[in-house]
């Protein structure tokens, strides 16, 4: 472990707001960070370590030790994307998720003191990629649970409403018009046809599943919604194009399965996410004309 005088910044953080101007809120952020971290450290009783390399875009991620306990202490920029994970670590308390000790939230930063994950393995690095399917899917019917009342959590249809305004900005797709509809159609009719509403993680891909002791593999850096349960099975499958390619309706009736969902509703999620991300991630109009109900 390092000593708190020699707080350093990852090289993907720096990278990332070495773009910004000059008097960027996000660059004045980045050279108050070193004094933010000495001042949780004091504040939480930390020992802190170097951050971990090259680190992430948008945090700040480093080892800690208190009275003996290995934790990891987390920085992140707050932004759109950051918003209550904390809150959502608090509602699932360890329960398929890494725990949350401690959490400091203000306009600028997300600070979060959590437990260790050991060995910390990434699932997508430790098993093949059916049983990183059987993984994922156990950590998410756990992780859908019913939020208490009064919750802070955004409903899922603003994230898709975001979306459809980003999509309309960007360049047409490869994409017969009338899919592109459909799809976007879908995007924005999904959320408020579900079933039923649970806390979703909405970014549980195979790099955000560790390793532990306490639990076998634990789901970190959530990004929480409430709506649709069939929406959270979507990233974990856009981190496989090629098995998205060869058998894309294959695959969304596999995790269907694993899951306890309705097959025909995630194949259209599936298909709107792809229309959706196909400007950005060409590949991905292939797999919506595989898809198009």
């Amino acid at each position: 472990m390092c000593t708190i005088e020699d707080v350093t910044l990852p090289a993907r953080l720096v990278e990332s707001v070495s773009g910004d101007p000059p008097e960027s809120p996000r660059r004045a952020w980045l050279a108050e960070l070193p004094g933010l971290v000495r001042d949780l450290a004091t504040r939480w009783r930390l020992r802190v370590g170097a951050p971990y390399q090259p680190g992430g875009s948008t945090s700040w991620v480093a080892p800690a030790e208190r009275d003996g306990e290995h934790l990891v202490l987390k920085l992140g920029w707050r932004h759109v994307e950051s918003w209550h994970e904390a809150d959502g670590l608090r509602v699932w308390a360890g329960a398929g998720a890494v725990g949350l000790l401690e959490a400091r939230v203000d306009d600028r930063t997300d600070a979060l003191l959590i437990e260790a994950c050991e060995p910390g393995e990434m699932l997508s690095r430790s098993l093949p990629p059916e049983q990183q399917d059987v993984v994922l899917a156990g950590l998410l019917r756990r992780l859908w649970v019913i939020p208490p009342s009064g919750h802070p959590f955004r409903p899922l249809a603003d994230m898709c409403a975001w979306w459809t305004e980003e999509f309309k900005r960007r360049p047409a797709p490869d994409l017969d018009p009338g899919l592109v509809r459909a799809g976007i159609d879908l995007l924005c009719a999904l959320p408020v046809s579900a079933p039923r509403q649970t806390l979703l993680c909405t970014d549980l891909h195979p790099d955000n599943v560790l390793s532990a002791r306490r639990e076998p593999w634990l789901a970190i850096d959530p990004k929480p919604y409430v709506g649709d349960p069939t929406y959270d099975a979507l990233q974990h499958m856009l981190n496989f194009p090629d098995r998205l390619a060869a058998d894309a309706t294959g695959f969304a009736d596999r995790m269907a399965g694993l899951l306890e969902l309705d097959s025909r509703r995630l194949r259209l999620w599936l298909f709107a996410r792809c229309v959706q991300e196909s400007p950005d991630q060409r590949h991905l109009a292939r797999v919506a004309a595989a898809l198009a109900p």
